[in-house]
């Protein structure tokens, strides 16, 4: 059995120094996991890749080619390559072990994960494969100064795990550049009341019955739990692999290794 995170999010929230600090980080600690890039547009990396879906398709020659927009594009590059997940994909996968580790670093765009099956017939193409995968949401914290935006957020990671029908672990990052970090860890575990009182003072009183729905909704899926990453902290990124570690059940499957020692002669 293989295991998997689908490391997703807004543009902007992170989502490749994560994969970079977490490769760092099991670097440090000698575990060995494996980053693939899915985003047809990236172009620098601070990690090793270990597949890339530019050797499939680019954004770049997909531009030029059929003279089509950043986001256009992009989501031409993810249907390509949804189109060749049994040929290409599956000939990538073929190259690991059963028990390797994969982080897969996506796109930005929140189509993907909101409302376009590419990202949900990916997981079952992996899921098919035996792999354990789970979703790693990030949300930029310093958008998070306000319930509104707050609010969004988790409507935005609630959309995702109803689509993609996966363990989800929400991370709230860039933490080590907030300045007011009280202003934050005020919605890392805050209680439905307090969240819809605080919403229809921002709001007109026309919208109280859609704002209590919405706390209704966030409080039934557990979405207000998030969970802050620090990148200077080895600790932080630590606790975050852990949770996802659990999620997706790696290491209870191993078999326990027991040394073999050649029985004593007898004299």
């Amino acid at each position: 059995m293989g295991y998997a995170q689908l490391v997703i999010g807004p543009a902007g929230s992170g989502k490749s120094t994560y994969c970079s600090s977490l490769h760092q980080h099991c670097e440090t600690t000698r575990r060995t996991i494996h980053i693939v890039n899915l985003d047809p547009a990236a172009e620098n990396f601070d990690y090793p890749v270990a597949m890339d879906i530019r050797e499939l398709i680019s954004l770049d020659d997909v531009m030029e080619e059929l003279g089509l927009g950043p986001n256009g594009g992009l989501m031409y590059c993810m249907e390509h390559l949804e189109e060749n997940l049994d040929e290409w994909l599956t000939e990538e996968l073929d190259n690991y072990l059963d028990d390797d580790y994969l982080v897969f670093d996506c796109p930005g765009q929140i189509e993907l994960f909101s409302h376009v099956p590419v990202l949900k017939n990916f997981v079952e193409h992996l899921r098919r494969k035996n792999f354990n995968v789970c979703v790693v949401y990030l949300l930029d914290s310093q958008f998070i100064t306000d319930v509104t935006k707050f609010i969004s957020g988790c409507m935005a990671s609630l959309s995702a795990m109803v689509q993609l029908e996966l363990p989800h672990v929400n991370i709230l990052s860039k933490m080590d550049l907030v300045t007011n970090k009280k202003d934050v860890e005020n919605y890392l575990d805050p209680e439905p009341q307090l969240l819809l009182a605080e919403l229809n003072k921002r709001m007109a009183p026309q919208f109280q019955k859609l704002n209590k729905s919405l706390i209704e909704v966030v409080d039934q899926y557990s979405m207000v739990s998030f969970l802050p990453l620090d990148l200077r902290k080895e600790s932080s990124i630590q606790y975050i692999l852990s949770q996802i570690d659990n999620c997706i059940q790696y290491g209870e499957d191993a078999d326990v290794k027991v040394k073999d020692f050649d029985p004593e002669e007898d004299d």
